[in-house]
């Protein structure tokens, strides 16, 4: 691990930088970046498909729907940063379209992943016959794990902070990873740390709200877009990554905003139009007949 310098008004980082990203199994490279990644997607599928079979769904559906909805969302979150982050890529000093798809350098930009894995979920839901509000329901509290989970790999990149912080629980930054202008500080907001510890609150929450107010519909999905568009907000206020602003404030904040307002329109007006929860109507399995399952 690096050593903080300590310079005035600053403290060590009570988290200190992992030394590197990658370790080399042979001549195979292990990123904690794809670790993560894969390892939040196991557990949005696997908690996916308990919650879909819970409300009456066929086994193994999330499963079906996600070898669709994975691929789309990484395209669409890789696309979404390129295009958010052109500069980086494609500006007058900018790492080129060979950077632009190494994606295991980081960069995924949530709602193109969303955005993309949406359609990605709607083509698997429509293989498998099944509708997609449920589909949605069961997998939203498992994507804020999944989220959770892969903001992992942004520590392990030292990529993504906050401001510099003089907080015992400051992050600790190697030099060479400071942005321009910052080279004079050592330890910043871990906001990679506030947005996974908040995922995994909103995760709770959703779960928690579902049962309580048997949401459905789509609702439990509006929910976690809500809720999690509110952390993001504060929490992408924190960081001093270079990125492109309208009106002083950063992309990701105006997107943040209008996206949970969208949802949190979509969340009082269905719960108006369609309260309850919907039947799940599955196409049969081969030489099966078709079922019917209600909900509670």
């Amino acid at each position: 691990m690096h050593i903080a310098a300590v310079i005035p008004g600053s403290t060590p980082g009570f988290i200190p930088s992992p030394d590197t990203g990658v370790w080399n199994l042979g001549p195979v490279p292990i990123r904690a970046y794809a670790m993560f990644i894969v390892l939040g997607i196991i557990v949005a599928v696997v908690l996916g498909n308990k919650r879909y079979e819970a409300r009456g769904g066929r086994p193994g559906v999330i499963t079906d729907i996600a070898i669709w909805a994975v691929p789309f969302g990484i395209v669409g979150g890789r696309i979404y940063h390129v295009l958010s982050d052109w500069q980086i890529y494609f500006g007058a000093e900018g790492a080129g379209f060979v950077a632009a798809l190494r994606i295991w350098d980081g960069g995924l930009g949530i709602w193109g992943a969303v955005a993309l894995g949406a359609v990605g979920t709607w083509i698997g839901a429509r293989r498998n016959g099944v509708a997609l509000p449920p589909v949605a329901d069961a997998i939203a509290p498992g994507l804020a794990l999944a989220q959770a989970i892969g903001r992992w790999g942004n520590y392990f990149n030292q990529e993504l902070f906050g401001s510099p912080t003089t907080l015992p629980w400051g992050l600790e930054i190697s030099p060479e990873n400071r942005p321009s202008g910052y080279g004079d500080f050592s330890t910043f907001h871990p906001t990679f740390l506030y947005e996974s510890l908040w995922l995994v609150g909103v995760a709770v929450v959703v779960i928690w709200a579902d049962r309580r107010f048997n949401l459905g519909h789509g609702r439990a999905f509006a929910l976690y877009v809500v809720l999690y568009t509110a952390g993001r907000v504060w929490i992408e206020a924190l960081r001093i990554d270079s990125a492109n602003e309208i009106l002083g404030l950063r992309l990701n904040i105006w997107t943040s905003i209008i996206v949970g307002l969208g949802a949190l329109a979509y969340l009082v007006i269905s719960a108006r139009l369609k309260p309850g929860r919907e039947l799940i109507v599955q196409e049969p399995e081969p030489n099966e007949p078709e079922t019917v399952a209600k909900v509670e």
